[in-house]
């Protein structure tokens, strides 16, 4: 019996099929549930290139009590002039529990008029929340929040 005639190309379809499945094969990391206060520290200073942070300047409103910590409302401002010359370039927000310490960035400059951010974030547990602002002329300046979640995210089962 002869082989048919489109053997080879069926070997190499099935072939290239074969790799282009391992080749989406999805890479595993392994990382621990919850963020450390080191990671949380770790974090800041890849923001801030261990450029010291200040306190002042930044308000973080996040309710100290929250029932539920799947939607967590978060207004970050900072009190600071937004001209061209001297204004708030970036808003950072770290938290100390969750799988990743930041949460967000935001970038702004003078055409925004002003400092303010607005977002609801997930908290997995009661933990510290900080907001840190660089300004243009490099500087950083910093808030923190206790938050207290009653009904931790991400933790309910599926039925």
């Amino acid at each position: 019996m002869h082989p048919p005639p489109n053997s080879t190309r069926r070997q190499f379809l099935s072939l290239a099929g074969g790799a282009a499945v391992l080749g989406a094969a999805p890479v595993v990391t392994l990382r621990p549930a919850e963020a450390t206060p080191e990671m949380l520290a770790s974090s800041i200073r890849n923001v801030t290139g261990g450029a010291a942070v200040k306190t002042g300047k930044v308000k973080l409103d996040v309710p100290p009590l929250v029932e539920n910590g799947n939607t967590v409302p978060l207004t970050v401002s900072v009190a600071h002039p937004m001209a061209p010359e001297d204004h708030v370039s970036s808003i950072h927000v770290f938290n100390e529990k969750n799988p990743q310490p930041n949460i967000a960035s935001f970038h702004l400059g003078p055409h925004n008029g002003r400092a303010q951010v607005s977002t609801r974030i997930r908290l997995t547990d009661s933990q510290k929340v900080v907001a840190i602002a660089k300004l243009s002329d490099g500087s950083f300046w910093s808030a923190s929040v206790d938050v207290v979640v009653t009904l931790a995210a991400c933790t309910e089962e599926v039925i």
